[in-house]
Formats: structure tokens, sequence, C-alpha cells
């Protein structure tokens, strides 16, 4: 059985930039040089792997007081807008880390008596929601570790070099801003 001429025509042309490729990949080895991406860290996998072990870190700091980090967000956010509180959509929109389950966290929260839900009555479809004396006292009580956590955490960074990661960092959020919306 003859095989047809497109099949031998794609085999060629398969065969011939396979090849081409490999001598590309001997000649830039061979000068320092290359078009194509190297294997190996890139400054995006190199931030989400930093912002994952910090997260993991931090996530510790907050388990012995029987909460996550997404939580203590909460309750810092809560803390800014005392005595007034925050409609729930508001928390969404200035927690740190997006999540979709704001309203199962603050149940969450709720339950534990460091949150408490309110409905005003100048309108009654917002849910409201503000810290308790609870809250408040169990953020005093992270206040410290929290501090010691951010020292520790960058302490590799001279203040110039934090400063300078921190506008690095500021640069490539704001870029992308309209780019989650």
């Amino acid at each position: 059985m003859l095989a047809s001429p497109s099949y031998l025509t794609c085999q060629l042309l398969t065969r011939k930039v396979s090849c081409a490729v490999k001598n590309r990949r001997k000649r830039s080895s061979a000068t320092g040089s290359s078009r194509l991406p190297r294997r190996g860290p890139t400054a995006y996998s190199i931030l989400v792997s930093t912002a994952d072990k910090t997260k993991t870190l931090f996530e510790r700091v907050c388990a012995p007081f029987d909460i996550t980090g997404q939580q203590y967000n909460v309750l810092r956010i809560l803390r800014g807008a005392e005595p007034d509180g925050l409609p729930t959509l508001t928390i969404a929109e200035r927690v740190i880390e997006k999540t979709p389950g704001i309203t199962r966290m603050i149940d969450r929260l709720e339950a534990k008596g460091l949150v408490a839900r309110e409905i005003r009555s100048h309108d009654r479809r917002c849910v409201y929601c503000r810290i308790t004396k609870k809250g408040l006292k169990l953020l005093e009580l992270l206040d410290r570790p929290v501090n010691d956590f951010n020292r520790k955490a960058f302490a590799a960074l001279g203040d110039d070099e934090l400063k300078k990661l921190v506008a690095l960092l500021l640069t490539i959020r704001d870029s992308h801003a309209t780019d989650t919306q």
C-alpha cells in the first residue's frame, strides 16, 4: 500500500522543521543566544512560588488563633472600618486575595463571634458587617506576631531593596488593573 502524496509532504515538512529547530538550538547554545524560551525559572514562577511560600508561613502565624490568613484579612479590613462597618461586597473588593466565598467566610467569622451582621433601616438590601469586641481583642493578640512575621519574611532585604520590591510589584499590579474587570 502506497502512502498518499499529502501524507509524504506532511512527513517531509515535519522532518525539515524538526531538523531546523535542532540546528537552531545547537547554534544558539554555541553562541549563548536563543529566541526559544529557556527552561528554568521565570519571573512569574518565582513570584508565584515566593507568594505561596510566604502565604504558607503566614498561615502558620494565624493557625494558633484558629483563623486563616484570609479571615485575618477580613478582620483587619473591618477594624479599619470601625465604627461604621462595611457592606459585604465592599469587603470582597478590599480583600488581598479575591475569593468567591466571602459570604461563607463571614458566616464562619460570625459563628466564632468575631463579626456581626446588621441590616440598616436606610437600605434593607445591603448587609453591613462589623467587627465585634472579641474580634478586636483577637486582632490585638495578633498584632505582634503579624508584625514579627512581616519583619522576618523580608529580613533578607535591606530597606532600599524592600522599597524597590514594593514599587516594582505595584507597577506590575497596576499595569494589569484593567485586565481583571
